[in-house]
């Protein structure tokens, strides 16, 4: 994935977290925790034919959406292979 995109990204979240420092420091910790259960999930999610990646778009979805937004990665890994 091209750089510019997740810097976009991550440009984006934090306009949209603007109210305040704490949604944007709430979203930085859901997005390491985020990471950590992605760096759990990954190497179990090849035999059901999609791969997802430890990455800082994949970390950013699954930590501003939660459980829906790892629905939307799964289904975006299935759609796009």
């Amino acid at each position: 994935m091209e750089q510019w995109v997740i810097w976009a990204a991550v440009l984006t979240v934090a306009v949209v977290c603007w109210p305040g420092p704490v949604k944007l420091m709430q979203l930085a910790l859901r997005t390491a925790l985020a990471a950590v259960f992605l760096a759990i999930i990954a190497p179990y999610t090849g035999p059901f034919g999609v791969k997802l990646g430890l990455n800082l778009f994949n970390a950013l979805v699954l930590g501003a959406l939660g459980l829906p937004g790892l629905g939307l990665l799964l289904l975006l890994g299935w759609t796009c292979m």
